[in-house]
């Protein structure tokens, strides 16, 4: 399989992973508080990682170690509690809006901290889908007042993804994504989500009952896939194509989100489906080359 094939495949799945998180963090809010379901998150990925992680300890890439931090807080630890804490206040549509920001941030991001260079079709292609993602996630109808500090919360969220997302293309390119993704679950984040979850209250107010093994399970699922899974198939992308191409899954995370309410009863609405529309005619504009002119 070419290199360029692999990479609209990972996109894709990651979109459907990741787009169907929202609803999962949703289910999961049902039954533990934001702290509780972002430290989960991370620790349950490194308890399933870790046999991998404890066999291949010989190859840690101790001289790698501060990018391994580094990737790790600002790409699946602190927005794992920004975006819980955040969607407790705001719809999930505006949330859609601001997380569909990343490749802006990465463009930001990268052309400043690591003199990424982005060419005039790149930009314009996420601007336009940037707009499908926009017109997608107003056109569910929800309203209500606009709150300031969630939205600061996700915004922070967003930036913290870009940074991780150059970070680990700019220094992380050498370490294969399993062994990445083992390494930042079991070895840089255990103790920390460990810690969290103490502070959290969760094990002082724990007690086994149908809800609460209920919401483990969505918050497993919510780990294994959305978190452990997903991070190696974006750590792989990101090492077969750049920041920017990687961080458009966020731009067809909403489709995703958008179908899942579906099926949950929700009605599609026409601007919903003009929105994603125009997401895609922006990938296909990022994805197509300019054809030479003969002359």
């Amino acid at each position: 399989m070419t290199a360029e094939r692999q990479k609209w495949i990972l996109l894709i799945l990651l979109s459907l992973i990741w787009g169907s998180s929202f609803i999962l963090i949703k289910k999961s809010l049902e039954h533990f508080n934001p702290y509780e379901v972002g430290a989960l998150r991370v620790l349950i990925s490194g308890i399933v990682l870790m046999p991998y992680a404890i066999s291949k300890r010989k190859l840690f890439p101790k001289r790698h170690l501060k990018w391994l931090i580094i990737a790790g807080l600002t790409g699946s630890f602190v927005p794992m509690f920004l975006f819980p804490m955040a969607e407790t206040e705001i719809s999930s549509s505006i949330a859609g809006i601001i997380n569909s920001m990343m490749p802006i941030f990465v463009i930001i991001v990268g052309s400043l901290v690591w003199k990424f260079s982005t060419t005039k079709r790149q930009l314009l292609g996420v601007l336009i889908s940037f707009t499908g993602a926009c017109i997608l996630a107003l056109g569910g109808g929800e309203s209500g007042a606009i709150k300031i500090y969630p939205i600061l919360l996700l915004l922070l969220a967003t930036l913290l993804y870009a940074i991780s997302t150059t970070t680990v293309k700019s220094k992380l390119h050498e370490v294969p994504a399993i062994l990445m993704s083992a390494y930042v679950f079991s070895f840089v984040l255990f103790l920390p989500s460990l810690i969290a979850l103490v502070l959290s209250g969760f094990f002082r107010d724990l007690s086994l009952n149908r809800g609460t093994l209920e919401g483990l399970g969505f918050v497993a699922m919510l780990s294994v896939f959305g978190t452990g899974l997903a991070m190696m198939m974006n750590y792989k992308l990101l090492s077969i194509s750049t920041p920017l191409f990687a961080s458009t899954v966020t731009l067809l995370m909403p489709i995703v989100a958008i179908i899942w309410g579906i099926l949950d009863g929700e009605q599609l609405t026409a601007q919903q489906s003009c929105g994603a529309l125009v997401i895609l005619a922006g990938l296909i504009f990022l994805r197509s080359k300019p054809q030479p002119v003969k002359v």
